[in-house]
């Protein structure tokens, strides 16, 4: 997933979204545009991650996360882990259990899947715990977390200095950048630069840096955001608007399921400079706990990186 929604937030389904900084994030294929879906992505570059922007949280919810570092989180024995499993290929939902899959604790008979699944049991190991996904909306894992609804943030969130206000983040695990997407028969279709979107109405996802990153072009019209990247594909082919905004490691996916875009191929310079690192989530003051975790995707190499995320992309929702 940035950021994403960060890390931007990949192939999200219906009822989610993301993508921010890591948004070099990270990561995702998409479903085509239909009334319920998931995009799905295959092209990657190992940088990526979508993330949305920080959510606000009570003073009170952040005081209390933070009043004790004992170095366990929860029970001790069952992480739970906040996404949206609607974001692939970085987290969705399945009926099938496997290998790659943890239980989706909040939605009977259903697990996660996703390249974020495949390091929240990274961090389970380290921990000691057993991961399972609580499913939720992206804007409200943040509260989520300093309510004690979740013990960590593993959803291709990228850590942006708002957000960082309200939580504490690990390295990244993940990061990706941002591109354009617009119709084979736009007018926009040949640009090569931001400045060609002068004037033309682009629209990004909600709480993410899909959204935020839209400042970066040039007298653009900046479209009020919509909740999911299914949604800007949607209002993408009902013509309400010139452009949306994606992460580019998903160009494959997108344009495989959505044959009648093209993704804008900017000259060297002339494209989005924000990039999007997806990171995990903690509370703050949970210092012990972070080392553990940054020790333990320290562990994972880039080649292994690469492996799982293109793994993750094969088996993604078509």
């Amino acid at each position: 997933m940035t950021q994403k929604h960060d890390f931007e937030q990949i192939n999200p389904q219906t009822n989610a979204s993301g993508r921010d900084a890591a948004r070099q994030l990270s990561r995702r294929g998409f479903l085509k545009v239909s009334g319920m879906t998931a995009i799905t992505a295959a092209g990657l570059t190992f940088l990526t991650a979508c993330g949305p922007a920080a959510q606000g949280t009570s003073d009170k919810s952040s005081s209390s996360s933070s009043k004790s570092d004992t170095g366990v989180l929860g029970d001790g024995k069952t992480l739970r882990v906040g996404m949206e499993a609607a974001y692939a290929p970085y987290n969705w939902q399945t009926t099938q259990k496997s290998e790659y899959t943890i239980p989706i604790e909040n939605v009977d008979g259903a697990y996660a899947d996703g390249y974020d699944v495949q390091f929240a049991k990274v961090v389970g190991k380290a921990l000691g715990m057993k991961p399972v996904a609580v499913k939720m909306s992206f804007s409200g894992l943040i509260d989520a977390l300093n309510n004690g609804q979740i013990d960590v943030i593993i959803a291709g969130m990228s850590a942006t200095k708002e957000r960082r206000q309200s939580i504490d983040f690990s390295k990244p695990y993940f990061v990706g950048g941002f591109g354009l997407l617009v119709k084979k028969d736009s007018k926009y279709a040949s640009a090569k630069s931001l400045e060609d979107f002068s004037g033309a109405a682009v629209l990004g996802q909600k709480d993410t840096l899909l959204d935020t990153v839209i400042d970066e072009i040039p007298s653009a019209n900046h479209l009020t955001p919509v909740d999911s990247v299914p949604n800007q594909l949607s209002q993408l082919d009902q013509g309400t608007c010139d452009a949306i905004t994606y992460n580019t490691e998903n160009t494959n996916g997108f344009l495989r399921a959505n044959p009648d875009l093209v993704a804008i191929q900017f000259e060297k310079g002339k494209g989005f400079k924000e990039t999007v690192p997806a990171n995990v989530g903690l509370a703050k003051g949970q210092k012990k706990v972070l080392a553990k975790i940054n020790k333990a995707l320290a562990a994972v190499d880039q080649d292994t990186r690469t492996k799982m995320f293109d793994a993750a992309v094969e088996r993604q929702p078509s």
